[in-house]
Parts: C-alpha cells; structure tokens; sequence
C-alpha cells in the first residue's frame, strides 16, 4: 500500500506538522508512505519536493503572493486567510500521477501551490483532511461564522463583499465543476465540528465524510521536570505561570487574543500569576495585563514546545473558531491543564472539568473564572494526569495510525 501525502510544506504551519506527523506514524507502521511538498524545511529524504533549484525555491516563496493577487481588489478584507488558488504551471499534479501512488492523502494545498481544477486531474482515489474551512467555502479559510458555504456563497463577509457574484461565488462554482467529477473522494474532518461542517456544506456533502484526528507522537510530547522547564526557560519557580500561543498568536484575531487580554484585566491583581506568550515577539504597543508578560517568540521545534509546556501551570487558547487545535492537543500531552472557549473541535480534546475548562463562547468573564478554576484547584495533579490520559487513549500516533490504514484499506477493497 503507497501511501501519498499532499501539503504546501512539511513542517512550517500547524497543518503542515499534523500532516508530517501522520506521515512519520504510517511509516513507524511499516506504510509506504511518501510525502510531497511545494516548499521543503526538513531534511527527510521521505518528503519529495517541487523546488530541487534555487530558481525553483524561489519561485516557490513568491506563489503565495502571486495567488492572492486577486483578493487585492477587495479592500476592506478581514485578516482571514482567503485563497483564490487559480495560480497555473505548479506541476504538482503531473508529479502526483507519476509518483503514481494507490491513495493521494491531500492536506493544507493553498499558497499557491495547484489550482482548484486540478483536483480532478489525480488519477489515484483522494482522501482529503480539512484542516480548516476552505475545501467547502468560496476561499475563506474561516467563514467568520457567516454560514455562506450552507448556499452558494457571494456577498463574502471575509472579503468586505456586498455583492453577490463576487470572488467568492466565482471560486464556488468551480469547486462544484470540480468535486462534481471527483467520484473517489473520502473527506476526513480532523475534528466532530468540522465534519460535521463538511457534511452540511452545499460543496461537499455528496461525498464520503469520516472523522478521525491528527496523531501526536505521545513519546516526545510527554511531560518534563516543571523546575528544569522552568529554569530553561529563565522563568520564575515561584509564580503561577499562564501560557498563550499561535501562529501570528497576537495579530489574527480568529486566535483570541483580545478576548484573553480582556479575561486577564479580569483576574485577581494581587495574585503570584505571570503570563507566557509564545508565537509572536512583544508587540511594539504591548497590552498592559496587569501581569508581567514573557514574550518568547516563534517556536517550531519539539523539545523547547514539551519544555515550555511542562513549566507553565496553564494553557489559554481562546480562539473564536478552531478545528483541531495542534497547541491544545501538544499542551494536554504534556499533562498541562487547558482553557478554551466551547467551539469548534475544543471539546473533542478538553473535557470540562476534567482536563481543562470549556468557557462559554466569547464570555471573557467565564474564561477569567476557567483560568482560576484550574490555577486554584485542590486536585489539580488530577486534572493533569486526566490531560495526559485523554491523549494517550483517543490522539497517540500508534492509535491514529491504525484507523487511517484502516481506512486505506477499505478505499482499495
């Protein structure tokens, strides 16, 4: 069984780790799995690339640019990631078929790296994991809870659109061309909200929907010494530490970051907390929290997220719509209690209560009392050892793994 999985880059992104650690799982179970990518960070010779020349890598970087120039024209665009995918002459789909693999496992394909049409061009059955909303929007990656992709989209809220045949509505009724001729289509939504999403879409709900999770490697996301953490980090041993993060994790609004800012203002003044901020450097009109903040910047590399992890006593992740959080997930590994607002695929990972805290949706009120809660609780070891146990059980590679071959398997038969 050949194995082929399909994403812009291999380990830049949080779709981008998920699908590599699917991949590195299907090999650890003796798959022959391969995985290609438009723009290549690692050094696995496993992971095929499209650039082999510096002319190529090159061209590459400036796809993404070059794709989103239509999304130009809309000037009053909300910071959601919003992806035309019309960019030509990638060669990505002549390099799938000649690959020539039994199952093409297609993942985060935006930034320019094939057009919509092309989908239909794959000669080997598709699965396709939706790490976010875009495969069933008019190019949104989050539709901002406008709920367009329910019709036909048009008159697109991420675009500022009021008309109905915009972008969003052109790029709509490709898609329905499109995955109208792709008969051998088996649509994974990573989380029970965005399958359920995909299901419901007017695009996709013809097709085979399944939902099954990103794995996570649980023998190197496991949790380590709080004190040596902490020492690593050079962040006190003696203060209640709260950790936020993300990509972009105080710029893009969908991750929350003014909602957590607003449940910060709220917590006790004279208590021992500090906040941890990781993903983004210290903006240049730093909030005032309150507390003293440690700005750590962009992290990608396992040990120093497993080391972070472990020496803080919380982790926030407030975003206003989310799939299947990688920074929720890696922290509940981790055995480090989690706050989040109950959206999206949150409560596929915390169980109120039990591992973390569910808010109420966008009450910063609620979130401040789930931060306390958990910073405050007489049977917080207990919350740990559960957080850690949730993953080990529903999310550990080995367990993931066998239900995507599984899967597989039944695609061939």
């Amino acid at each position: 069984m050949k194995i082929l999985l399909v994403n812009t880059s291999d380990i830049q992104g949080g779709a981008a780790r998920a699908a590599y650690r699917l991949h590195k799982a299907l090999l650890s179970s003796v798959v022959d799995s391969q995985m290609l990518v438009m723009n290549k960070s690692s050094d696995d010779f496993t992971v095929q690339t499209m650039a082999n020349t510096k002319i190529q890598k090159g061209l590459n970087k400036l796809r993404p640019t070059l794709d989103s120039i239509p999304v130009r024209f809309y000037k009053n665009k909300t910071k959601t990631l919003f992806s035309p995918s019309w960019l030509l002459f990638s060669g990505v789909v002549d390099k799938i078929n000649e690959i020539n693999p039994d199952i093409v496992h297609l993942h985060w394909i935006c930034g320019g790296m094939m057009t919509i049409e092309d989908i239909k061009r794959i000669k080997a059955p598709i699965v396709w994991s939706l790490h976010d909303m875009w495969a069933f929007t008019g190019g949104c990656h989050y539709d901002e809870e406008c709920g367009g992709y329910l019709k036909e989209c048009g008159n697109c809220k991420v675009l500022g659109s009021g008309k109905a045949n915009d972008l969003s509505r052109k790029i709509y009724n490709i898609k329905q061309k499109t995955f109208s001729k792709c008969e051998n289509m088996t649509i994974v939504g990573l989380s029970k909200w965005l399958s359920q999403c995909a299901q419901n879409s007017t695009l996709l709900k013809d097709k085979r929907h399944i939902n099954l999770p990103n794995p996570i490697d649980t023998t190197i996301y496991k949790p380590f010494d709080k004190e040596k953490s902490r020492e690593l980090w050079s962040l006190p041993q003696d203060k209640k530490l709260v950790l936020f993060g993300a990509m972009g994790a105080t710029s893009d609004p969908r991750k929350g970051f003014e909602e957590l800012s607003k449940a910060m203002q709220k917590l006790d003044k004279n208590s021992d907390i500090e906040f941890v901020v990781f993903g983004s450097s210290r903006p240049q009109n730093a909030p005032d929290f309150g507390f003293k903040t440690h700005y750590l910047g962009s992290l990608a590399d396992d040990v120093s997220l497993v080391t972070l992890y472990s020496a803080v006593d919380v982790m926030v992740v407030p975003s206003l719509q989310e799939n299947l959080s990688n920074a929720i997930m890696e922290s509940l590994a981790c055995a480090t209690p989690v706050v989040g607002f109950d959206i999206g695929g949150n409560s596929d990972m915390i169980v109120h209560q039990k591992n973390g805290y569910l808010a109420k949706p966008f009450d910063t009120n609620n979130l401040a009392d789930g931060i306390e809660w958990i910073l405050n609780n007489d049977s917080y070891n207990e919350l740990c050892t559960n957080a850690r146990e949730k993953v080990m059980q529903e999310f550990d590679s080995v367990v993931v793994a066998k239900k995507y071959i599984e899967l597989y398997r039944e695609i061939l038969q």
